[in-house]
């Protein structure tokens, strides 16, 4: 007997800025950026559409890695066309979705744990990683877009070979179901929105750092056939990495970060 899959349940999310967010709920997907992608390469995406499963089969993080998610946990993409969706460059967007990520997720977490993001798109929990975020771009009938994948670790923590990961269950206390989590996160979303389009990326450098991984912190960075080793140094007007190595300063415009072990 073929599988019809159950109608997703759609709310509607009013945004501080005008509009308002879809919410979408399905029950099981295999990815939600590939659907947010198949939406928009057939001609029928639409601005401020989230896409939220209960349950992924085939989540995708960045560098092709595989996202595992056994169910319970947060599956969310959104969905952004046109060249000035909200008037964020794509370089920005890790840094601020980031920072609804860490809000969001600050909102359930019992005392005594640490949050930290680490750069360009992950989040810890009590030094492992818990969320992450991946941005994929192109375009469809000559309409930019943008999907905003963002993935975090509520109830149950994957085994994944080599990979030290945590979940907010972990901590205890009451853990939110994905769509209630999802809610928040939209809503710390728009704050973080609302913050760029009043006071640039200043404001948002500003606060990633206040969350970040200290200045001053131990880094092994991976960019592409290179590695570098030294200490963060902070982020540039842009976004990029600052770090200082014994050969001198550097400029790291993507790569992998590996943080020193910190007491």
């Amino acid at each position: 007997m073929t599988h019809i899959p159950a109608r997703p349940s759609i709310s509607s999310i009013p945004r501080t800025v005008g509009g308002a967010w879809l919410l979408e709920v399905h029950d099981r997907l295999g990815s939600t950026s590939d659907l947010c992608r198949e939406r928009l390469d057939a001609g029928q995406g639409a601005n401020g559409v989230v896409i939220l499963a209960l349950k992924q089969t085939a989540g995708r993080g960045s560098r092709g890695r595989e996202w595992s998610d056994p169910g319970g946990n947060l599956a969310l993409s959104v969905m952004l066309m046109g060249q000035g969706a909200d008037d964020v460059p794509v370089g920005l967007w890790p840094f601020i979705a980031g920072l609804a990520l860490y809000d969001a997720v600050a909102d359930f977490l019992p005392a005594g744990h640490r949050l930290e993001l680490k750069w360009p798109n992950d989040l810890l929990l009590d030094g492992r990683k818990m969320a992450g975020i991946l941005i994929e771009t192109g375009s469809a009938g000559g309409i930019a877009w943008q999907v905003i994948g963002m993935g975090a670790n509520l109830r149950c923590a994957p085994v994944i070979a080599g990979r030290d990961v945590a979940c907010l269950a972990e901590c205890g206390g009451d853990v939110p179901t994905a769509p209630d989590m999802a809610q928040v996160l939209l809503r710390r979303l728009d704050g973080w929105l609302a913050c760029h389009a009043a006071q640039g990326f200043g404001a948002i450098r500003t606060a990633w750092l206040e969350r970040g991984h200290p200045v001053g912190t131990k880094v092994d960075v991976k960019a592409g056939n290179r590695q570098f080793s030294g200490t963060f140094a902070g982020l540039a007007d842009d976004g990029i990495l600052l770090l200082h190595t014994a050969s001198g300063p550097v400029r790291v415009v993507t790569g992998e970060v590996l943080l020193a072990p910190r007491g």
